[in-house]
């Protein structure tokens, strides 16, 4: 269980790499459209005079739950707007370590799941089938199934951030397939002939 537990700590961190490959360089560029500089200031002003007396959260804009939110939605624009009311800095090193620990404790899950088969999966091929099949699954379900509910969100980051958490725990899985999870024994040949 050691093995486990130190593969965990290695996998988590092949997994942060990945992550910081696709969202910590210019790569990430890929999923964001920017604004110029002073649509940006007119819209953050528009948030905050009207989003802010409600405070921090998560806003579907316009609701279309009511009759003029209705006619608005079908009008456009859709935003789907994870608002907070406080400014933060770019990059925060708090969120790095916590990300860190998150990588840590899925890669133990991972572990945890082929050690728990390692006997009757004994072969590298077939663990990281397990490790592949997992995250896909996993993660089609839980990031693309956003832009297929919420079919007005734009597929473009989704689709870069299920590669990115795919990649990622494909990468750390593997780790922990080929290095720590154990192999059973080799099994001793049968002396009797029948």
């Amino acid at each position: 269980m050691v093995r486990i537990v130190i593969g965990s700590v290695v996998g988590g961190i092949v997994q942060f790499l990945i992550g910081f490959i696709f969202w910590g360089t210019p790569l990430s560029r890929l999923v964001f459209t920017v604004a110029p500089d002073a649509q940006q200031a007119a819209v953050q002003t528009a948030l905050a005079q009207n989003l802010t007396a409600t405070g921090t959260g998560t806003y579907y804009a316009p609701w279309p739950e009511t009759a003029s939110g209705a006619v608005l939605h079908g009008r456009g624009p859709v935003a789907l707007i994870f608002f907070n009311t406080h400014g933060f800095p770019a990059t925060q090193t708090s969120a790095l370590i916590g990300g860190l620990v998150l990588s840590v404790i899925a890669m133990l899950l991972i572990g945890l799941a082929l050690h728990t088969v390692a006997a009757r999966v004994d072969d590298f091929a077939s663990r990281i089938k397990i490790v592949l099949f997992a995250s896909i699954g996993v993660t089609l379900y839980a990031i693309l199934g956003q832009p297929t509910y919420n079919f007005y969100m734009p597929w473009g980051y989704w689709v870069y951030l299920a590669i990115s958490l795919i990649v990622g725990f494909a990468a750390g899985g593997f780790v922990l397939a080929k290095w720590f999870v154990p192999y059973a024994a080799p099994k001793a040949a049968d002396a009797t002939l029948h």
